[in-house]
């Protein structure tokens, strides 16, 4: 089993706390902005903490890879292709589509690489 790539050892702890049976943890990365969360990428689904739910709600929602149709990279035009640069990126999951945007272009990268990995198969 690789190593698990995080951010924050609370977020971790979280998503763990999340896991189901032979369920593994690949990342949990900290997310910027607004209703800012976290994201964390398992072997089975995404889960994205999102805290912009109105009355200070939290939301925790989990998308299974076989129920995502898309990932976009967002990005501003004067990154002029370097698509990673940003940082932001959506996950297209039914007709609802999560937005989230990270500190650093390597974590971006890294949840493109991983959720392509689990869509493609």
């Amino acid at each position: 089993m690789a190593e698990v790539v995080y951010d924050k050892k609370d977020q971790l702890k979280q998503i763990e706390e999340l896991l189901l049976n032979g369920e593994q943890v690949i990342a949990v990365y900290d997310a910027i902005g607004v209703g800012t969360g976290f994201i964390g990428l398992t072997d089975k689904r995404v889960i994205l903490k999102n805290k912009s739910f109105v009355g200070k709600k939290v939301a925790l929602t989990s998308i299974p890879y076989a129920k995502i149709s898309a990932v976009s990279l967002t990005s501003n035009k004067s990154f002029a292709g370097q698509w990673f640069s940003s940082g932001e990126m959506a996950i297209h999951a039914g007709k609802e589509i999560h937005e989230i945007e990270f500190r650093g272009d390597r974590k971006t990268h890294h949840v493109h690489q991983v959720i392509m990995h689990y869509i493609t198969r």
